[in-house]
């Protein structure tokens, strides 16, 4: 699927690209064989988002601050350069602006340099990790990550749950504003998904999207496209959205009480669930309960085996992990395999070569990272990464036969031995 407004790397953004696929370019694998395990070597870190890669053996890691928010003062965010095997730092960014904290993006721009937000700001740096321009955001607010459209343009969108989002398209390079703001018809939480040129936004109540308009230079909602996924429910609102070309995939009641893990950390009374809408017609959706179980949460995206017709949600709150297989001609959802007592809540990634998913499971008040077959749901390895900590951000591929995890307060490198 098309990402070019990225930098030409296997894992230039959050979840690999716009469309938060979470799938590693095909060729990656960590193949796994009999006999062999997974090692690691963590770091710890203030507050860990996301790595990315930029070109052969560049690893940048995103971090912010959370100390200070505590106090009521603004915080900020630092990209570092690290070493891909042992995660020391080779250069590192000033301090950059932010003000509210919440985990932010970081992505490599097919211009070849970094764009950073975080808080209420935007920042451009160069591959040694020097600021380049900033730019302050409109909301007072915190701005959850950002997408890069196929025309190069940035667009991000503050975090908010009562007032209605807004959408700010950024030009790269300038880093400056390409278009007016676009004020969205409700409060979204969730973080932005985007193919080609088209923004999908998980409100608080439903979908929704805009195309960029390249003659109006605006963002111009579609007003034939959308669906209220809340209705007359007691669901609360849902979190990213996963585009694999033909239909949007996520997770409802997304409101949670997370602090140090996410288990049992559900505010809403009812069982979460995924919920499929058409791409070409909104009318065409379904929504699957997944665990059955009251209290249901997560906090984050399902993933999707394109090759494998594999749609995997969870519920976070209950340790339950569920695989479906999908019949685009039927519009059937089998249920394929369960793992119950599974302590799933982060971003997930998966070798679509090897079937190989990388996922973690929260237990005994710590996390590990975990190797499944994705097809079988399998254990085929595991790694203890130190902490406790469930995470809940971004992990990515490496270089190698390895991957990098995020946690909060930890940052890995998980290779296989």
């Amino acid at each position: 699927m098309s990402a070019s407004g990225y930098f030409d790397s296997p894992w230039p953004g959050e979840d690999g690209g716009p469309a938060r696929l979470q799938t590693a370019r095909s060729g990656q694998r960590l193949g796994l064989q009999a006999g062999e395990r997974l090692r690691c070597v963590t770091r710890r870190t203030c507050l860990s988002t996301m790595t990315v890669l930029g070109a052969p053996g560049e690893v940048y890691l995103l971090t912010h601050s959370a100390l200070r928010a505590q106090l009521g003062l603004p915080t900020t965010a630092c990209v570092e350069r690290v070493d891909p095997h042992s995660l020391r730092t080779l250069e590192r960014s000033p301090r950059l602006a932010g003000g509210p904290m919440w985990p932010g993006g970081m992505a490599l721009h097919r211009d070849g340099d970094l764009y950073v937000v975080y808080g209420r700001f935007a920042h451009r740096l160069d591959r040694r990790c020097q600021p380049l321009a900033q730019l302050a955001l409109p909301q007072a607010q915190p701005y959850n990550g950002f997408v890069v459209l196929d025309n190069g343009l940035i667009v991000t969108k503050n975090l908010s749950a009562t007032a209605p989002a807004v959408l700010s398209v950024i030009e790269p390079g300038t880093l400056r504003f390409a278009a007016a703001h676009t004020t969205c018809p409700e409060p979204s939480v969730a973080r932005l998904s985007a193919i080609g040129n088209t923004v999908y936004v998980v409100g608080v109540r439903s979908i929704f999207r805009y195309h960029w308009d390249s003659q109006l230079q605006r963002l111009r909602g579609d007003d034939t496209w959308r669906l209220d996924y809340i209705g007359d429910s007691a669901q609360s609102h849902g979190w990213d959205a996963v585009l694999d070309g033909e239909h949007a995939w996520f997770m409802d009641n997304g409101r949670h009480n997370y602090r140090i893990r996410m288990v049992g950390a559900g505010c809403t009374p009812t069982p979460n669930q995924l919920i499929r809408v058409s791409l070409s017609d909104a009318r065409d959706h379904q929504k699957c309960p997944i665990s059955g179980l009251r209290g249901g949460s997560i906090t984050n995206p399902p993933l999707v085996d394109r090759q494998r017709r594999l749609v995997l949600g969870y519920d976070s709150a209950n340790r339950v992990l569920r695989a479906w297989r999908f019949d685009a001609a039927t519009r059937h959802l089998s249920p394929v395999w369960t793992r119950q007592g599974w302590g799933c809540a982060s971003h997930m990634l998966l070798y679509p070569d090897t079937g190989e998913l990388v996922i973690n499971d929260y237990r005994r008040w710590g996390e590990e990272v975990v190797v499944l077959a994705v097809e079988s749901g399998q254990e085929m390895a595991r790694v203890r990464t130190g902490g406790i900590t469930q995470g809940v951000v971004f992990p990515s591929v490496g270089w190698e036969r390895d991957f990098y995890w995020s946690s909060m307060g930890r940052v890995a490198r998980v290779w296989v031995a």
